[in-house]
């Protein structure tokens, strides 16, 4: 059996078209280097599935939820739809093993990179629409993603670390956050960014990623740990 056999069968879902369905895991290193062997890439794919992913994981918080204002909403479905957020389903049906990359990209990255599982992601839940319809599609969405649509999680949660940092920053300060570029390595496809941020001065977080954004919200993870860290024990200390 091949990938997308064996993908079909894990899924349970009444999957009619398995070419699509490869499609949709074969990513564009691949093609490449086995040009005519596949049907295409997932890119397309990914832009039909981003769409279905928002509007399923928007309805399903509409109902869930219905004391959370629009603002609340947009940061659980943005927590939700994030590439480190769709990465966390992909890894839940774990979509990396089935994924076909080129060789150089394997050797690189491998299946399991974030943007890779999340682009796959969105490229399954294209490729499902177009197969078994938008009700299916949707069902098995909000069926795989269902810890993240019911967590009860307090909205400053929700908010991305960026966003996280710079609230805590003009509080500290009035000032916001600065972000560095260390370095960044790599041909243009395929560079690495490591980026440093700091407050008053102080580097309290430093961040490595595919680009600068994403090394920009791991260093800004970093610093909010370590100021959420020195904020419990000043509160410890008052305490005693």
């Amino acid at each position: 059996m091949d990938r997308a056999d064996l993908l079909a069968g894990q899924l349970g879902l009444p999957i009619r078209d398995l070419r699509l369905l490869a499609q949709s895991l074969t990513h564009t290193s691949w093609l490449h280097e086995h040009p005519g062997e596949a049907a295409g890439h997932n890119e397309r794919l990914e832009f039909l599935g981003d769409a279905v992913i928002n509007l399923a994981v928007s309805e399903a918080l509409y109902a869930r939820h219905p004391d959370d204002d629009e603002g609340v909403l947009s940061a659980r479905r943005a927590a939700i739809v994030s590439a480190s957020g769709l990465a966390a389903l992909a890894t839940r049906i774990d979509l990396g093993s089935y994924l076909s990359l080129g060789e150089g990209e394997a050797a690189r990255v491998g299946p399991q990179r974030p943007s890779i599982l999340a682009s796959a992601f969105e490229a399954l839940a294209g490729a499902l629409l177009l197969d078994i319809g938008w009700e299916p599609t949707r069902d098995w969405l909000i069926t795989t993603a269902g810890p993240e649509l019911d967590a009860g999680l307090e909205p400053v949660l929700l908010k991305s670390p960026k966003s996280r940092l710079q609230e805590a920053t003009q509080r500290m300060t009035g000032g916001r956050p600065a972000y560095r570029v260390i370095e960044a390595v790599g041909p243009d496809h395929d560079k690495v960014f490591r980026v440093e941020v700091s407050v008053g001065g102080e580097v309290l977080g430093m961040g490595i990623g595919p680009s600068r954004r994403i090394a920009e919200t791991a260093a800004a993870a970093e610093a909010v740990e370590i100021l959420d860290a020195r904020a419990a024990e000043l509160a410890e200390a008052v305490a005693q």
